[in-house]
């Protein structure tokens, strides 16, 4: 089981970009997927979270700018960034608890980061 994220990219300041996360492998069922990200020198941070319920936290950075959704039949997260700024520069990272088939336990799975710059 894996997760694989896209999307990511320079772009100028007010653009937008569209950040897509992939769960690939046996999997039974996911429960919460989130975003987070990491920008230099800093500690990996939430950008915001989904429940299977469709239940979501956004940081209060990221209000009315970022829309996080989740397409459970294609078991794929979204993050829509609009108005990006310089300080939304970071290395952004989906994370998924995800029950492999055979398994009777969910597991915290990583994807690799995507990089988000956006220049000053």
């Amino acid at each position: 089981v894996q997760l694989q994220a896209s999307g990511g990219g320079l772009v100028q300041p007010r653009g937008s970009l569209r950040l897509s996360c992939a769960a690939s492998g046996s999997i039974f069922g996911i429960n919460g997927m989130g975003w987070y990200r990491q920008a230099p020198g800093k500690q990996r941070e939430l950008v915001a979270d989904i429940t299977r319920g469709g239940r979501i936290n956004y940081a209060e950075s990221v209000k009315g700018r970022f829309t996080i959704s989740r397409d459970s039949a294609k078991n794929t997260l979204y993050l829509q960034m609009n108005s990006l700024k310089p300080e939304d520069t970071a290395v952004y990272y989906c994370n998924a608890a995800i029950r492999p088939d055979r398994s009777l336990y969910f597991e915290t799975i990583w994807g690799q980061g995507t990089q988000v710059t956006v220049p000053a």
